[in-house]
């Protein structure tokens, strides 16, 4: 079983149209120049009004990625 060592980064998305929409453009737009992303949590929910209407959404979410290469071996793996 090999150990999983992630690299966390942060990202905002925002969408005229959903909380979700929002997650998916910026997940979308980090799968474009990240390898390996696995997970993410959002961690800020927001949004911006014209005229008392939403007029859209902003999340601000971690997300992590594995790292490429060997994981170095733990004292106890030796």
């Amino acid at each position: 079983m090999s150990d999983h060592i992630y690299k966390i980064v942060e990202l905002v998305g925002s969408s005229t149209n959903s909380i979700e929409d929002a997650i998916q453009t910026a997940i979308k737009r980090a799968d474009q120049t990240l390898r390996h992303l696995r997970w993410f949590e959002v961690t800020q929910t927001r949004g911006h009004l014209e005229n008392g209407e939403v007029h859209h959404y902003q999340v601000v979410l971690k997300a992590g990625f594995t790292l490429e290469g060997e994981t170095p071996m733990t004292a106890e793996a030796r």
